[in-house]
């Protein structure tokens, strides 16, 4: 019996090592781990997020194989991205926005390959919990709503009508503005909303809010309005009406100020978790997180358009991205 002890140890250990590399996900990740990272379009956000994940992917020590893939606005080919990736074996999903990991979802789920996302407003509102969702972790990019309405008090303390503007299809944009629809409605604040199914409607819709008398707009993460902030601006600046957004890269091209997410740091946390998951962690171990701090920017370029007088109270809690000669400190 004891002739067995050395033999049974040394099963023990190997058992050991390897549940370290498969996890409790049952994924055993090779030497070179292949991660797919999927955005559903280019835009200075997503792409922050993307360059962010790939930079500290690459520093980690580990070897990461590493592809990425854009939609170019197209969802529909997401699905045969992500297929396309599971044909050839890939060994972590990291898919950028809901569309994108709603996508990923619908063809790694159920399987043992993780899906770690980045920037879904609402997990929970895009089905990516729960019991059929034990493959999927990630970071939320979602904004208190209550902040998003402090925001446009901090630079309009006498506004009357806030006009809502989103994009239908986008599960992320539609759960953040309903949840300030809510606020609003419990505070007895006024507002107008518009949504749009594609950029080429952007223009109509700013209109249409401009002519129910808004005196200010709001878009959050949204990645069809992001893709088209100068049309944005444009019609919106031209009646004097700021534009507040949910995103950093929105103010850094033409928005007034953001209270939202710094796109830095949820790339590192999205990079941090895949890292955990490479390790042999499961997904299922690892709640999906959201940020704990939020970053404030405003854009003095924009407030030079608007004619804004902005005082230094007001200016000390915010960092400046754009100055007023158009010099941008976006990702700087």
């Amino acid at each position: 019996m004891n002739k067995l002890k050395p033999i049974i140890s040394s099963v023990l250990v190997a058992a050991l090592g390897l549940a370290v590399i498969i996890g409790l996900s049952g994924a055993a990740f090779p030497a070179k781990v292949r991660v797919a990272i999927v955005q559903p379009l280019s835009h200075k956000s997503l792409d922050q997020i993307r360059d962010t994940i790939v930079a500290e992917l690459k520093a980690s020590g580990r070897n990461f194989e590493i592809v990425t893939q854009d939609a170019h606005g197209d969802t529909s080919s997401l699905a045969t991205i992500f297929q396309n990736a599971r044909n050839k074996g890939v060994d972590i999903v990291v898919p950028i926005a809901t569309p994108a990991a709603q996508s990923a979802k619908s063809v790694f789920g159920g399987t043992d390959t993780p899906i770690v996302f980045a920037a879904v407003s609402n997990p929970v509102a895009a089905g990516l919990t729960g019991e059929d969702s034990r493959n999927i972790t990630g970071v939320s990019n979602s904004i208190p709503s209550d902040k998003i309405v402090q925001l446009v008090s901090d630079f309009q303390p006498k506004y009357k009508k806030i006009g809502f503007l989103y994009t239908s299809s986008e599960t992320n944009s539609v759960s953040t503005i309903k949840a300030a629809k809510a606020y609003c409605d419990k505070s007895g604040i006024a507002y107008e909303e518009a949504s749009i199914a594609a950029a080429t409607d952007l223009q109509a819709a700013v209109n249409k809010l401009l002519s129910k008398g808004v005196d200010a707009l709001y878009t959050g993460n949204d990645n069809t309005i992001a893709s088209a902030m100068p049309t944005y601006t444009d019609a919106a600046y031209a009646k004097g009406v700021p534009i507040y957004c949910g995103a950093d890269s929105m103010v850094a091209d033409g928005g007034l100020a953001t209270i939202g997410i710094d796109y830095v740091q949820l790339g590192k946390q999205v990079a941090a978790l895949v890292l955990k998951v490479a390790g042999g962690t499961s997904p299922s171990a690892l709640p999906y997180e959201t940020l704990s701090d939020y970053a404030k920017f405003v854009n003095l370029q924009a407030a030079e358009r608007l004619k804004l007088q902005l005082s230094a109270e007001v200016l000390k809690s915010y960092k400046v991205l754009v100055e007023k000669d158009g010099t941008s400190r976006f990702g700087k």
